[in-house]
């Protein structure tokens, strides 16, 4: 028998396409979405990255996951992925906006003009574009999901990541913005991560022990960590959220 909780978050045969999906957070969002019973788009800059993420998912799982290798970033490429998703499964329910890009830079005068452009391109650009294609199809279908993925950093901006800060901050706009646009069938949310373990913590200098100590929870976030808020988000349970934002961050001061 089928518990309370188990429906709430029963995605069963719906479609959830999760751009970056191939690694870090997205990927562990794609897997969450596809135990739950969804069918998904992998979607990102690697194709063989994608292939075998999806090889993985299937394996794992038994749902069906179509890999496609995509720039985000660019507004040209992203109708094919709309009309990729839509010849496999025929609908999208959940569209996770996650792939993004914050480069190191060693001063603001370093940051050049092709720089900038290409984390405004991925962070805000393409998210826009994609949910408006997507947001338009899930209307005429009746409804859905549009999950934005942020960052803490766009409500606390450093100068270290500022032009990526500027961009997350256009993009919790966005949700608001589409939330109105498509109500009240498609839900429109802004999720908001702070520091997470993905393998994008390799690169760090720091000791992520020491450096998030403000933080209430005084670590960063192991990646499985994203997946309660991510499948709230996605499924029924949060079917009176919209244009919010939900912080997974630790407890960002």
């Amino acid at each position: 028998m089928t518990g309370y909780a188990d429906s709430l978050f029963d995605l069963t045969d719906r479609v959830v396409l999760v751009t970056g999906g191939s690694r870090g957070l997205g990927r562990e969002m794609a897997f969450a979405a596809a135990r739950c019973g969804a069918d998904v788009v992998i979607a990102s800059r690697t194709y063989e990255a994608c292939v075998a993420t999806a090889e993985e998912i299937t394996a794992e799982t038994g749902r069906a996951a179509l890999p496609y290798a995509v720039h985000v970033g660019r507004w040209d490429q992203l109708d094919g992925l709309v009309d990729a998703a839509y010849e496999r499964f025929g609908r999208v329910d959940v569209l996770v906006n996650n792939a993004g890009m914050s480069p190191l830079y060693e001063s603001l005068t370093d940051v050049s003009e092709k720089l900038f452009d290409a984390v405004l391109n991925l962070n805000l650009k393409g998210p826009f574009r994609l949910s408006a294609l997507v947001g338009e199809l899930m209307l005429a279908a009746g409804g859905g999901s549009i999950i934005n993925v942020s960052t803490s950093g766009s409500l606390r901006p450093d100068p270290t990541f500022l032009p990526y800060a500027a961009a997350k901050a256009g993009l919790n706009a966005t949700t608001e913005a589409l939330a109105k646009a498509f109500g009240p069938t498609v839900r429109v949310n802004t999720l908001m991560p702070g520091p997470f373990l993905t393998d994008i913590a390799d690169a760090w200098t720091f000791d992520p022990d020491a450096a998030f100590g403000h933080l209430a929870l005084q670590r960063a976030g192991k990646p499985r960590e994203i997946i309660g808020a991510a499948l709230f988000l996605m499924s029924d349970a949060s079917s009176f959220t919209t244009g919010s934002i939900i912080r997974a961050d630790g407890g960002q001061p």
